[in-house]
C-alpha cells in the first residue's frame, strides 16, 4: 500500500494484537476497505505512531476521549489494549474520574462497568 499504511498496520498490531487484527482484516470487504485504510493510516499510522507521547498515556486519552464522547462500544477493545500499552488499572479509573467531573458522572460510570466486565474476561482468559 503506502508507508502510512505500512507503518499503521505494525503499530496496529503492536497495540492490538495480532489476533485482533486478523479477525478484523478477514472480516474486510470490498465496502468497508477504504474506511478500514482511513483508520489504519489515519489513527494507527499517524496519531499511535506519534513518539510525542507514551502509549501508555495515548491509551489513557483514548479510553477519556471515549468515554467522554459516548462512544462505548471501543473501550473494551482499548481496555484490551492496556494489557501491551501499559496502561494500569489505576491510569484507566484515573482516567475515568477526569471523565466524571467534566463530562459527566453518567458516561464515566458506563465506561467503568465496561472496563469491569472487560478485565474480568481478560482475568478469565489467562
Amino acid at each position: 500500500m503506502n508507508d502510512k499504511y505500512d507503518t499503521g498496520m505494525q503499530v496496529r498490531r503492536k497495540i492490538l494484537g495480532d489476533e485482533h487484527v486478523d479477525r478484523a482484516e478477514a472480516a474486510k470487504t470490498d465496502f468497508d476497505t477504504p474506511f478500514q485504510t482511513l483508520i489504519t493510516e489515519g489513527a494507527w499510522g499517524t496519531v499511535w505512531a506519534s513518539d510525542g507521547i507514551t502509549d501508555r498515556e495515548r491509551s489513557m486519552l483514548t479510553l477519556a476521549l471515549l468515554a467522554a464522547a459516548g462512544n462505548f462500544e471501543e473501550i473494551p477493545m482499548h481496555i484490551r489494549a492496556t494489557a501491551r500499552t501499559g496502561a494500569s488499572k489505576q491510569d484507566v479509573l484515573e482516567a475515568f474520574q477526569h471523565v466524571a467531573v467534566y463530562c459527566g458522572v453518567p458516561r464515566a460510570n458506563h465506561a467503568l462497568k465496561l472496563a469491569k466486565q472487560t478485565y474480568a474476561e481478560m482475568e478469565n482468559d489467562d
